[in-house]
């Protein structure tokens, strides 16, 4: 039997308390949180899969608590800028580690951590969920059979809609200080999938980018900015179309709202996406290029119609395409949804089609049939939970392959890091940045 412990009880926490809940060969007898409200969330969610109450930690005593519950295991889905607090008191511990994605937020906590990870000789894990979607791992065995010859560029442009992308604008992401901006947070996720996709490490790195839509500024110059501060309570954002309800949802209204009238909490989830103290960008260009000789052109917009992504690869045999709308559009009213099948909280309920087109020199160019799978994430999420705890134990996931060259380690959580940070940098300087000093 493995003791796991998880250490930040919030939303997307859910997904590894239901996952280490559903598996007999695991016991999760700690969690640790600033709010006792949120760890009592979690406590009722393992109780409703008949699990027993899991003691509660408060982070500063983390480390002697991983002692005292004898944990094997430690998953951290805390705020980004202190994930490499808790994964260096968990690898000191001796316990393997599986940390939410971005593994850090900037250069000196990623050589902190791979200084750790190297020194105790630890395992740690990083939940990159996009490797595990099976029109990722299509793209992969393509790309690594050979069939458009010598990849030499990458085009990549990722759409967040108006919905999901605000939501980075409503909580702590909006603040660079905590996510490391969307070129860390969001980001990151993006530039895994190029350096798994082509089996290269990212040298060199330019960027261009600003905040174009959300923000004060912006929303006074468009038109788009409603007088409030926060929704919940405010008659201002009753029906602003850029407003989150959190009395609306269960799982939000108990593990946000809750703390806060518990006053264990200060943390505001619902702020107006208009409002000030923004600084994490929501329009961003990087261009990348690779020790393989390979470049990438990257966009990410944050404010977009639809949702979704284009990746097109041209090699020396070729152009290999994919397209993904995960969802077609949004309307003005919001769809909550609390279950876990869902990106920020909002449940893709329009999606459009994915397409694998392969255009092969000299060749009428074929759509390459992949297996999909349903489920968050393209049915990321749940073959990366088989392959970081294993198999559920009744034979409903048997099914669930691991992705091919299975799962990212620090050193692949470094790689993508590598990218976001040096893009980071090279806002401000407006100058290339090199990688080498990153890890």
């Amino acid at each position: 039997m493995k003791r796991a412990a998880i250490i930040g009880t919030g939303h997307r926490a859910q997904m590894y308390t239901k996952a280490l809940a559903a598996r007999p060969h695991y016991d999760i007898p700690l969690l640790a949180d600033p709010s006792p409200t949120r760890i009592a969330h979690h406590n009722r969610l393992l109780g409703s899969l008949g699990r027993a109450e899991a003691a509660a930690c408060d982070p500063a005593d983390f480390g002697a608590a991983l002692r005292d519950h004898r944990i094997d295991e430690v998953v951290v889905t805390t705020v980004d800028a202190t994930h490499h607090t808790y994964i260096n008191t968990a690898l000191e511990a001796g316990c393997r580690v599986v940390t939410e994605k971005p593994m850090t937020t900037d250069a000196a906590k990623c050589r902190a951590i791979l200084e750790t990870v190297d020194r105790t000789g630890g395992e740690l894990s990083v939940g990159f969920n996009y490797r595990y979607n099976p029109a990722h791992e299509k793209v992969w065995q393509l790309l690594h059979d050979g069939a458009i010859g010598e990849i030499r560029s990458v085009h990549f442009e990722w759409l967040l809609d108006v919905r999901h992308g605000a939501d980075y604008f409503r909580r702590w992401h909006r603040e660079k200080q905590h996510s490391g901006g969307l070129l860390v947070h969001k980001s990151g996720h993006h530039f895994d999938l190029v350096n798994w996709w082509l089996g290269a490490a990212p040298s060199r790195v330019y960027a261009e980018g600003g905040l174009v839509f959300y923000g004060r500024d912006n929303g006074e110059r468009t038109g788009l900015r409603r007088d409030y501060v926060r929704a919940h309570g405010s008659a201002e954002a009753a029906d602003d179309p850029y407003a989150i309800h959190l009395a609306d949802d269960p799982n939000l209204k108990s593990l946000y709202t809750d703390a806060e009238s518990a006053g264990d909490s200060d943390y505001v989830r619902d702020r107006n996406v208009f409002g000030d103290a923004i600084d994490a960008e929501d329009d961003l260009s990087v261009l990348v290029r690779y020790d393989s000789g390979a470049t990438m052109t990257y966009h990410l917009t944050a404010y977009s119609p639809w949702e979704g992504y284009r990746v097109m690869f041209n090699g020396t045999g070729g152009r290999l395409e994919l397209e993904v709308e995960e969802n077609t559009w949004q309307p003005p009213k919001v769809t909550m949804g609390g279950d876990g099948a869902s990106h920020g909280g909002v449940v893709m309920d329009r999606p459009g089609r994915t397409s694998i087109l392969l255009r092969p020199l000299w060749e009428a160019p074929r759509e390459i049939p992949y297996e999909w799978s349903a489920g968050s994430h393209g049915g990321g999420d749940l073959r990366m939970l088989k392959e970081l705890f294993g198999p559920l134990g009744d034979g409903s996931d048997e099914g669930a392959v691991p992705a091919a060259g299975k799962g990212a380690t620090a050193r692949d959580g470094a790689l993508a890091l590598a990218v976001g940070v040096a893009g980071n940098e090279s806002l401000v300087s407006g100058l290339p940045v090199e990688t080498g000093h990153l890890w």
